[in-house]
């Protein structure tokens, strides 16, 4: 956004945050969340006004050249209250508290968030974006200003008796929901028909418009398949998958998928880009391509780890947050195109089979609500199959995609001379774990390297840059500074990315970083109580709740995510008293779990890997490396979710073995020159095989 102009900045000029200094020069004296802030409220006694956003929120943008620029508004805001921005990527936890309130107060939240607190910062007022002055029904943003100003002036008791009864209904929103429930398949099977009932037949997804990825649902749909044999599943998922990768949801032309559709059949979507989102997609389509073999998930796999090797990565390895819908203060604007810039830049020809293909009309395919897109532009999407293309067409397949392939390489050419959207190049610890997560798992199913090293790169940076006093993590890194207590999902997120990191590079050093973090999570959140994790640590700064984090929502919650990841780690290291803090975890879960499956896509696929029959598969290499590839490459062919793979070198003693994975490994030997492979479950292990053939037959019994 452009800057206003007002010449000083305010104290926002400070900060590392890409959304807070996007308002660093704002006429609102606007504060960064802290002591400074708060004790002006309690020493002014005056409300805060408190502003949560985040760099790649359009409507965060479209509010502040409204409201938060014009000096008119700032002046009233200046006056009556103490006006406080916050990153809701940096602080997540004053997020999940002040929207809950915002949803109790109207019935629904989104960003930006704007909230109305007493200095004792119980929220007494809020909703999400208020246009500058009443229009349509809406109330406008000054109106709203002078309203509450009044009612803290002339009707104070009533304002504070309300933020107490709005403070109690907050606090209890943070706890988990429903009476506990024991946990068995039976479980995953309500759960399965439930997905199908509100899955999308004709466009895939769930639902209606807007319409959301569910990547953790379609991951549960996957194990639904394999563990109850559900055909209607796996159709649910691959139509889905599809769908998203032939719509304009995905980026046809610079790989990843954008954040959401707002209509149900994929084509016009929120433009932003998120880590988290790409980072959740990636293994769905992987496990898909393992499930069904089909060659295009694997594609689309491909170009979104090229799009975040190029685009979010930073030069250290770490990976950047996010990418704004809007360019040039347009939603949407870098990546559409007209019928005439397509054949501009293609030649009649190929632009004829261009569009077709991908939807370019000269009409266009997308009207921008807001009026400022180019008139009759097209987002690109395939609305045949590449082999109903090809038949409409009279072309080879082949050769219709080695035309396509040019086209696209000389328009991605022509995109990126345009205006970039903006990118947030904070680095978050819980999206980079679940990224590091993701691209182990690409690289060593696809065969991919390149995927494997940057989430080794990524994980160094972390375990090297975020990581404080006794090994305590923090949250946030940008402009060489790391910031902020970490939380629950920051430590969750990291060990699963480490424990998928070994996988793909049998370096027990992650082993052993993820053991040491899993200590100080247990020691900082875990509830021996009635069971879970908080998601702030013991010593975090006191809010006025303390939520345990239990819903699923755009991304994993904290205790799904800690209970995946001690399950693995507990495989891997035979420690089974990180199993234990897993199950105690689902067990907290277990209520809500049983009662609202959708909400809880990811202890559902912990719970899965929980029951079992779940493996650990040790395989000591052979004297010939294609050999010892041969069975790697068995075992990743292959859809087996509830798998944790180790290997050992041959020439390594027992005594010499890395600690964190000694007890899996001890005792096993090559025998012989070949590769031998040892399938274990909880530590009981079967008689090793010694060729492809005996582990195929051992894989797939029957």
């Amino acid at each position: 956004m452009a800057q206003s102009t007002r010449q000083q900045p305010n104290r926002l000029a400070g900060e590392t945050s890409p959304y807070l200094l996007q308002h660093a020069y704002n006429p609102v004296d606007w504060h960064p969340w802290g002591e400074e802030a708060l004790a002006a409220a309690r020493e002014r006694d005056r409300p805060i006004f408190l502003s949560i956003g985040y760099s790649a929120c359009h409507w965060c943008h479209v509010m502040e050249h409204e409201s938060f620029e014009d000096p008119a508004i700032a002046e009233l805001m200046n006056r009556w209250f103490v006006n406080v921005k916050v990153d809701r990527e940096e602080r997540p936890d004053l997020d999940q508290i002040y929207m809950n309130a915002v949803i109790a107060l109207s019935g629904h939240g989104g960003w930006p968030m704007s909230v109305f607190l007493t200095p004792e910062l119980k929220p007494f007022f809020g909703g999400t974006y208020w246009p500058p002055h009443s229009r349509m029904g809406m109330p406008g943003f000054r109106d709203i200003l002078q309203k509450v100003r009044e009612a803290w002036e002339s009707r104070r008791p009533d304002v504070d008796r309300g933020a107490d009864e709005l403070t109690a209904v907050v606090a209890g929103m943070g706890l988990p929901r429903g009476e506990p429930a024991r946990l068995g398949a039976p479980v995953l099977e309500q759960a399965l028909r439930a997905l199908l009932r509100s899955a999308d037949r004709q466009y895939g997804g769930f639902g209606g418009a807007p319409k959301f990825p569910h990547p953790m649902d379609l991951r549960v749909l996957l194990r639904a398949w394999k563990r109850f044999g559900s055909r209607d599943a796996l159709d649910v998922v691959t139509l889905t998958l599809d769908r998203m990768a032939r719509g304009g949801i995905y980026d046809h032309l610079g790989g990843g998928f954008h954040r959401y559709s707002t209509d149900a059949r994929w084509l016009v979507p929120h433009f932003e880009k998120m880590l988290y989102d790409n980072a959740l997609l990636i293994p769905v389509y992987v496990e898909a391509h393992q499930a069904t073999g089909n060659a295009d998930f694997a594609r689309v796999v491909r170009e979104t780890a090229e799009y975040v090797l190029r685009e979010m990565t930073q030069p250290e390895g770490g990976f950047f947050s996010t990418q704004d819908a809007d360019s040039e203060g347009v939603e949407g604007k870098f990546f559409v195109w007209t019928a005439e810039e397509v054949e501009r830049q293609l030649g009649p020809e190929d632009a004829r089979i261009f569009s077709y293909c991908y939807d370019v009309t000269p009409e266009g395919n997308w009207r921008d609500p807001h009026g400022h897109a180019p008139p009759r532009a097209s987002i690109l999407n395939r609305i045949k199959t590449h082999a109903q293309a090809a038949k409409m067409l009279a072309m080879a397949e082949d050769d219709l995609a080695d035309v396509l392939e040019r086209c696209r390489r000389k328009l991605f050419d022509v995109r990126s001379e345009r205006v970039p959207p903006g990118r947030d190049e904070k680095l978050l610890v819980s999206w980079n774990g679940l990224m590091i997560a993701a691209l182990a798992q690409a690289g060593r199913v696809l065969g991919e390297s390149r995927y494997t090293d940057a989430a080794r790169r990524a994980a160094d940076f972390l375990l090297e840059n975020l990581r404080g006093d006794e090994g305590r993590l923090l949250h946030s890194y940008k402009d060489g500074r790391a910031r902020f207590n970490a939380y629950l999902d920051d430590y969750a997120c990291l060990i699963d990315g480490l424990a998928e990191l070994y996988q793909a590079t049998f370096d027990a050093a992650y082993v052993e970083a993820a053991l040491e973090l899993a200590e100080v999570m247990r020691r900082l959140f875990h509830d021996a109580g009635p069971g879970g994790f908080f998601y702030t640590s013991a010593d975090h700064e006191p809010l006025i709740a303390r939520y345990k984090d239990t819903l699923d929502n755009a991304t994993p919650s904290g205790n799904a995510m800690a209970a995946t990841a001690l399950l693995k780690l507990a495989r891997l290291t035979g420690r089974t008293g990180l199993e234990d803090l897993a199950v105690d975890a689902l067990d907290m879960l277990s209520g809500q779990v049983a009662q609202m499956p959708s909400s809880g896509g990811q202890s559902l696929i912990a719970l899965d890997f929980l029951l079992g029959p779940s493996r650990e598969v040790v395989v000591v290499d052979g004297e010939r490396p294609d050999e010892t590839g041969a069975v790697f490459q068995t075992l990743h062919a292959r859809f087996l979710p509830n798998l944790v793979l180790l290997r050992r070198r041959r020439e390594i003693r027992d005594e010499d073995l890395p600690a964190a994975v000694a007890p899996l490994l001890a005792g096993k030997a090559a025998a012989g020159d070949a590769p031998t492979v040892y399938l274990c479950e909880r530590g009981a292990c079967r008689l090793p095989v010694t060729d492809v053939e005996g582990l195929t037959t051992a894989l797939d019994p029957g």
